[in-house]
């Protein structure tokens, strides 16, 4: 895949990931105003070493965003409702104090 066509795919990529990170959220899907703007203000960009760093940097973001964000939601003056994505939801995995050893 050309460094082009992994540009245009991570433009793409980003934007869903938006679309599905902030469902329902006016203000923050404004992200995409800032997505857009880093995209332009690197358009010129003519060096691969310096693409393929961006592409990286992009990948990287996405990726926290994916994993890490969680929304939430002001139900009281002082209480936020987390709306977990059903990606972000594990198994549960309990906590062994003491761990064991190998023999």
């Amino acid at each position: 895949m050309g460094q082009a066509a992994k540009v245009l795919q991570l433009f793409k990529t980003l934007h869903r990931t938006r679309q599905q990170v902030f469902k329902n959220d006016t203000r923050a899907l404004e992200a995409r105003i800032k997505i857009n703007e880093e995209f332009k203000s690197n358009k010129s960009e003519t060096s691969p070493k310096k693409i393929e760093e961006l592409i990286k940097i992009g990948s990287d973001v996405e990726l926290l965003l994916r994993t890490s964000v969680i929304q939430g939601i002001h139900t009281d003056h002082n209480t936020l409702k987390l709306v977990p994505r059903k990606e972000l939801l594990v198994e549960n995995v309990p906590y062994c104090d003491a761990p064991t050893q190998k023999q």
